[in-house]
Order: C-alpha cells, then structure tokens, then sequence
C-alpha cells in the first residue's frame, strides 16, 4: 500500500472518530459550549461596531481611526 493511501485512511479514521465523538453524548456539552464561544464573540463585536459608531457620531468624526494626514499617492522608484 502507498504512504498516501495510508495517511488518506488514517486522516478519515480520525474523522469518523471526532465526529462520533462530538455526537456522543460526552462530546455534546463540547458542542454546546463552541456555539455559545461563538454566540458570544458575536455579542461582543456588535457591541464593539455600536460602541466604535456612536463615538464617532458624538465626536462628529467620520472615522476617528484615518489619519488626517494628506496621503502622498506618488510611486517611490
């Protein structure tokens, strides 16, 4: 047998291994506890663009994080 058909074989074990794994009932609190990471991290950047956009209508700023600095767009050769 090739070196790759037994890495294939091996990379699909793991596979069909991890998935039954999430779905026992052991790995489903592991399940549950990635979505609510990623119902948090959801949270908490909309909270950081509302934060970020109504500082920036308070301080009348279009977007408080751009340089007022002209930006030479000349190529340097």
């Amino acid at each position: 047998m090739e070196q790759g058909g037994r890495e294939n074989m091996v990379k699909t074990a793991v596979g069909v291994a991890g998935g039954a794994a999430l779905l026992s009932p052991v790995g489903m609190p592991v399940v549950h506890g990635l979505a609510g990471l990623a119902v948090a991290g959801l949270g908490i950047f909309t909270v950081g663009s509302l934060a970020f956009k109504a500082i920036g209508a308070v301080t009348g700023m279009e977007n408080p994080l751009k340089s007022k600095k002209p930006v030479d767009r000349e190529v340097i050769r």
